[in-house]
């Protein structure tokens, strides 16, 4: 009895040999105008903006006075 036979061994490579191939471009990009700060800069000022800082400060203070409820 035969457990691996040699054409299920072959179309298994040659699937992943297929996949690889079809993900290759991806990890192969160039990336043009990376400036970091500029994008940490823009994510900020629309953090702000939108009004996501004040959900944060009163979550974080509403679950500050939640955990004073509940510890003793």
């Amino acid at each position: 009895m035969e457990i691996l036979s040699y054409d299920f061994i072959e179309v298994t490579f040659s699937h992943l040999s297929t996949f690889y191939l079809d993900i290759t471009p991806l990890l192969a990009q160039t990336l043009d105008n990376v400036d970091i700060l500029a994008d940490m800069e823009s994510a900020w000022i629309n953090f702000v903006e939108t009004g996501q800082v004040w959900a944060l400060i009163i979550g974080m203070f509403i679950g500050y006075v939640f955990k004073g409820f509940t510890t003793y």
